[in-house]
């Protein structure tokens, strides 16, 4: 039996959706860790390992309690923010002040007569704008826990160094769930086509099953990118119990 109780929820939902082969159970964590972190890419970490060790002895331990409850609710409110936006719905373009008449608001069925072009638009652009948020919150969370602490500081420091160390693969894998959702598209168009039934008749047709998919990828994406800054939050969070 395969054990994917650690996979992530996004990574579970493309796999229901389309099945890859499992990776192979032989590689070790250093072999797939090599696959993200090269030679190079050691070598700058060992280096912000090094550089960070002085401080330790110099900077005062310290981990306000008053910054880590600003530091959840800035979190809270940019998952907030980021999730309203992926489970509103979607507005119709600004009409052309230069066009006698406004467009009218497309209906269901002209959007899937339209394929999936729209829905590809649309994820690309929320995922342009969970790219910004989360970078910036990001970037804030370190800068508090540079303040909080030595541990913490060298931890905001290794962050700094592996988010841009990472993000080009990051990208590239994130740049695959629209691929995905688009074989998704296709074989609930194709099945309603064909006159299959529903997997729930009270669904409301495979359209509204789709917008439910493209909806739980995205939210499922939104904490995958978050997951850098919960851990430090937490690690903030873990200094403060010790401490009290």
């Amino acid at each position: 039996m395969r054990k994917d109780f650690s996979r992530s929820t996004l990574v579970r939902l493309l796999g229901d959706w389309a099945p890859v082969p499992a990776p192979d159970a032989r590689q070790d964590f250093a072999q797939r860790l090599s696959q993200w972190v090269g030679v190079a890419d050691a070598i700058t970490l060992h280096a912000a390992h090094q550089a960070s060790r002085p401080a330790r002895a110099r900077r005062p331990a310290a981990a306000p309690a008053a910054t880590a409850r600003q530091l959840q609710a800035l979190l809270q409110r940019v998952r907030a923010d980021l999730a309203a936006a992926v489970t509103a719905r979607p507005e119709p373009p600004p009409p052309n002040p230069r066009d006698r008449q406004a467009p009218a608001v497309p209906e269901p069925a002209d959007e899937a007569d339209a394929g999936f072009a729209p829905h590809r638009q649309r994820y690309l652009e929320l995922q342009r704008q969970m790219a910004l948020r989360v970078e910036a919150l990001r970037g804030q969370v370190r800068q508090a826990l540079e303040q909080a602490s030595p541990a913490l500081a060298q931890l905001a420091a290794f962050d700094a160094v592996l988010e841009p160390m990472l993000a080009a693969r990051e990208q590239g894998l994130l740049g695959t769930v629209p691929l995905v959702l688009e074989r998704r598209f296709e074989a609930l168009r194709t099945a309603a086509q064909a006159d299959e039934p529903p997997a729930s008749p009270s669904s409301g047709g495979w359209r509204h099953t789709f917008a439910q998919d493209l909806r739980a990828a995205l939210l499922a994406e939104l904490e995958q990118r978050l997951q850098p800054v919960i851990g430090m939050i937490e690690a903030l969070d873990h200094q403060l119990e010790t401490q009290g």
